[in-house]
């Protein structure tokens, strides 16, 4: 299973929490998101291990291609989700296991992987939800906008590859409900988290995700990024693209 922590995430003391998902008091001793990625190890064609490293998010920004959006023929059930996961044995489908992995307390899990208790940051809206029912495992460039974005048709098994993508820490995230539900299928241009803490890592892990999947931004959602770019100095992008 996937370490706990994903996104830079910290993980949260949650000895007594509310049964209803509520905001983090700003006095609470809860260190924020780190605003810069890290470099990840990936494997090389040979097979070693080979750090990709970061680059600034201006730098990261350039290197999308900019096109002009498709909508046309878009159906939400032309990227499979959830499938059956990485584990195959463990009962739980993709959306469970990024659940799990993402867990600062871990819930208990029953038979049909269903959870129950544990303890979650939405890092959206910075809310600490203690219900798995309340949280949506959110892509992070919409199914709707990676159709969009789509610089050549793609197959069948790479939107599934895409839809349940658990090879990166940036396509999926465990969020509240409301705020996956607010973002819908906007990009930055028009839609930012809540909490303005995030926009760095929001954009940063925005403009990854793209590269990671080869996808183009349009013109208004680039200006929208540079504009993040601007306040994010020293925010990092590090990526592994999908062949």
């Amino acid at each position: 299973m996937k370490k706990l922590l994903r996104r830079g995430l910290p993980v949260l003391a949650l000895a007594a929490l509310p049964l209803l998902a509520s905001a983090v008091p700003a006095a609470a001793n809860v260190p924020a998101p780190s605003i810069q990625s890290v470099a990840r190890e990936v494997p090389d064609a040979a097979g070693a291990s080979a750090v990709r490293a970061p680059v600034l998010l201006f730098e990261a920004i350039d290197r999308l291609p900019v096109a002009e959006e498709h909508r046309a023929g878009y159906r939400r059930d032309l990227y499979k989700h959830w499938n059956r996961g990485q584990n195959a044995g463990d009962g739980c489908d993709t959306r469970k296991e990024v659940i799990l992995a993402e867990a600062a307390v871990a819930p208990q899990v029953a038979a049909g992987c269903k959870l129950t208790g544990g303890s979650w940051r939405s890092a959206y809206d910075n809310l600490v939800v203690t219900d798995a029912a309340r949280l949506d495992v959110d892509h992070f460039v919409p199914l709707a906008e990676v159709y969009d974005s789509e610089q050549m048709p793609w197959t069948a098994a790479r939107r599934e590859a895409y839809a349940n993508d658990q090879n990166s820490p940036d396509t999926l995230i465990a969020v509240s409900a409301a705020s996956n539900r607010s973002k819908a299928d906007k990009d930055p241009a028009e839609w930012l988290p809540s909490d303005g803490t995030y926009h760095c890592t929001y954009a940063a892990t925005w403009v990854a995700t793209k590269l990671r999947w080869d996808l183009a931004v349009d013109d208004a959602e680039r200006q929208a990024l540079l504009g993040l770019a601007e306040d994010c100095a020293t925010t990092t992008v590090v990526y592994e693209p999908v062949p």
